[in-house]
């Protein structure tokens, strides 16, 4: 005996949709062969645990090709029409079979269905439109972004390559004059390093605001404080060594992002961009405390930046004191950014291998 699973139907202008009512439906045949749609299954139905089938011939022409989805209750099934059209019925038959019912879930007019492909072909309209202004706005934040990389670049490798070449001509002279020779480019690139606080504050790139923070706002205090208002710290080495693993280190970030804006990769500059700062972001660290530790004792001499108490006190708070627990939030700063930059170095290497694989 032949058992048929209830089977719910509903159209549209272009797609005949089919829902049949078998639950953990398995050894699915769905086909249609001359405008014949035949269905075969085993599951759970009205009848138990079996295998049903029914055949539908259909009131119009129907493209050969069938789509069907199984759910744990039900088979979905999806069928183009060979003409776009409005059907009175959906088989030849002017009785419908007993098994057959509309779905009232997705059934609609023709009327209401004429509304619904008008109020998607506006939706297509508003999607395209919003998408030629975000490719012209994509474009011109790549290009902002391409040259803001670029600039920063160029900066840092005049900085890196300058520093490497008067460290090989003049030896261990070359550490004391690093301030006076390289400060005016430095002080460039890091004062135009606050366009990536923005950029991540606004939404122009994809990234944390705080690690960007910690960053930029640590090389500018030390950069415009340690070193640029204290006239004794402009000949000391560690300026030396702060300067060159800044512009290290940025000689490989950039040119990597520079190639992001379009969507390239270079293989090897992705691996120097995520795993080269594991040694130089502690070395620089250190360099940075080290800093700080040494101009300790000039702000207690002069008093720069120091605060003022009531006559009736008759002392100031030095700002020494702020530099002398700096170093632990230096560190924790370091913490949190090697946190960060390791999240993102497993992330980019774990989502290369899957891919490979």
């Amino acid at each position: 005996m032949t058992l048929t699973p209830l089977v719910y139907w509903a159209q549209r202008h272009e797609e005949i949709y089919l829902r049949v009512e078998l639950t953990d439906a398995q050894n699915i045949d769905v086909h249609v062969h001359e405008n014949v749609l035949h269905f075969r299954a085993q599951g759970h139905g009205a009848k138990g645990l079996n295998e049903y089938n029914f055949s539908l011939e259909f009131f119009s022409p129907v493209k050969p090709g069938v789509r069907h989805k199984s759910t744990q209750r039900q088979v979905n099934i999806t069928v183009q029409k060979e003409q776009r059209g409005w059907w009175e019925r959906l088989t030849t038959q002017v009785r419908k079979p007993v098994f057959l019912a509309p779905d009232f879930d997705r059934w609609l007019d023709e009327s209401d269905a004429e509304m619904e492909i008008r109020e998607k072909e506006e939706k297509r309209n508003r999607l395209k439109a919003s998408r030629h202004k975000e490719e012209g706005f994509v474009s011109l934040k790549t290009g902002f972004l391409f040259v803001y990389n670029l600039v920063q670049f160029l900066g840092f490798s005049w900085i890196f390559f300058n520093m490497t070449v008067r460290l090989f001509m003049f030896g261990q002279d070359s550490l004391y004059d690093t301030y006076h020779t390289m400060s005016d480019v430095m002080f460039f690139c890091q004062t135009l390093a606050v366009v990536e606080v923005l950029s991540a504050a606004f939404g122009i790139v994809q990234t944390s605001v705080l690690p960007t923070v910690l960053q930029v706002g640590g090389r500018f205090f030390i950069l415009f404080i340690i070193f640029g208002c204290l006239e004794e710290m402009h000949h000391r080495p560690v300026v030396f060594f702060v300067f060159y693993l800044w512009s290290f280190i940025e000689i490989f970030r950039y040119p990597f992002y520079m190639l992001a804006c379009f969507n390239t990769e270079w293989k090897t500059l992705t691996w120097l961009r995520y795993t080269i700062w594991m040694p130089l972001y502690p070395l620089g660290a250190l360099a940075e405390v080290v800093a700080v530790i040494q101009s300790i004792p000039i702000f207690d001499e002069t008093q720069l930046f120091s605060i003022p108490l009531p006559k009736a006190i008759g002392t100031s708070i030095s700002f020494s004191y702020i530099l002398r627990v700096l170093p632990v939030f230096m560190f924790l700063g370091l913490y949190s950014n090697w946190r960060h930059l390791y999240k993102q170095r497993t992330k980019r290497f774990r989502t290369k291998k899957r891919k490979a694989n």
